[in-house]
């Protein structure tokens, strides 16, 4: 199969080639002969695949861990798999984030490659060459950087996703066109006007590589996440919040969706922004637009509160000592990275910055 669309992304540590298509995934497992870790859902779509090469790993987040990476180094083992053998992923963000780390431990070191089966995965995680693994209750805690060999993205796979699936892939592709300060965000915008672009496998294809190009841009001229790339944490700091106060029932680009919303509601607090700026009007009437239609929403907002927010916002990895880091808007609706302290009042306004966003979605959902 060929592909509609070809980038290079260039790394100090390995560059590799993505590609987006259609069909690309079975054409992979035909002509090789590596290791397959795939989602254990994603599984039934290739029966004839041979059982003996794969492992199975289950696409949960409490399965996100050290102990999993574990089971899949033992299961490689067992297969056979040497220094000079390969493996494939298939699956989505958490399957990606356990074959990445397995794949840079195992013998020091085997190459790899990735095809990626939502949305969100082919939009964003699936460049950068990042792991990030769960430890206890600390999200994304352990990780490290091991590029794969190649990416392929087989739009095929959409077929198979619901609709928050989509939407989570969609507010992590918006997310990164906005942090650009060229014309990508109003380019996405228009590409996504209309219901189309889901149905349309061309116009889907181009809105992957969109994100993607963009995405490159960040991640070449910061590789390991020390200035302009930590902007792609946009909506993350909340949103990892979200995720762990709802016990994981708001899957994350929901959340980053979510999160989205309150660091534009945090920025009007502190006056980063003036409210009602058009840029930043625009992001939050589309993320909006994305948000109350979702199925399920109500109920985990509903059972959610600012309290268990706050914990849980406290402990992300991103903050400094005695001061919270956060991706905010400034003046011309840009995005920067600012520290506040992370005093009393500090968090008081962060929990009602929540609870603002709370409040008013429930609002719009009813």
């Amino acid at each position: 199969m060929s592909a509609l669309f070809e980038l290079d992304i260039h790394s100090s540590l390995k560059s590799y080639r993505v590609s987006i298509g259609s069909g690309l995934a079975r054409a992979a497992l035909e002509a090789e002969d590596a290791v397959v870790v795939v989602d254990a859902a994603m599984q039934a779509f290739f029966p004839w695949l041979e059982q003996a090469r794969c492992i199975s790993v289950e696409a949960r987040e409490d399965a996100k861990n050290l102990q999993t990476v574990a089971s899949v180094i033992e299961r490689m083992r067992i297969l056979g798999a040497n220094r000079h053998s390969a493996l494939l992923a298939i699956g989505g963000g958490i399957v990606q984030d356990v074959a990445t780390f397995a794949a840079s431990s195992y013998m020091r070191g085997i190459e790899w490659a990735y095809c990626p089966t939502t949305l969100l995965g082919m939009v964003d995680s699936c460049i950068g060459g990042k792991s990030s693994l769960n430890v206890g209750a600390y999200k994304n805690i352990v990780g490290n950087f091991y590029p794969p060999e190649r990416v392929l993205i087989d739009t095929d796979f959409c077929s198979t996703l619901a609709p928050m699936q989509m939407t989570e892939g969609l507010c992590e592709a918006v997310k990164i066109c906005y942090a650009s300060r060229g014309p990508e965000f109003a380019q996405y915008l228009n590409m996504a006007a209309g219901a189309a672009m889901l149905s349309d496998t061309t116009r889907l294809s181009e809105m992957i590589n969109l994100s993607l190009q963009t995405k490159k841009t960040f991640i070449e001229a910061d590789e390991f996440d020390n200035g302009v790339r930590l902007l792609l944490n946009f909506g993350h700091t909340f949103g990892h919040a979200i995720e762990g106060a709802s016990a994981y029932r708001i899957s994350h680009g929901v959340a980053v969706g979510l999160g989205m919303l309150c660091a534009a509601r945090l920025s009007e607090s502190y006056d980063f922004v003036t409210p009602g700026q058009q840029r930043v009007r625009n992001l939050v009437t589309y993320v909006r637009s994305l948000l109350v239609p979702l199925t399920g929403l109500q109920q985990a907002l509903e059972a959610m509160s600012p309290a268990e927010v706050l914990t849980c916002f406290r402990s992300d990895k991103k903050h400094g000592k005695g001061e919270f880091a956060l991706i905010v808007f400034d003046q011309g609706g840009f995005l920067e990275r600012r520290f506040v302290s992370a005093t009393t009042d500090n968090e008081a306004r962060i929990a009602d910055v929540f609870e603002w966003v709370r409040k008013t979605l429930l609002y719009e959902i009813q």
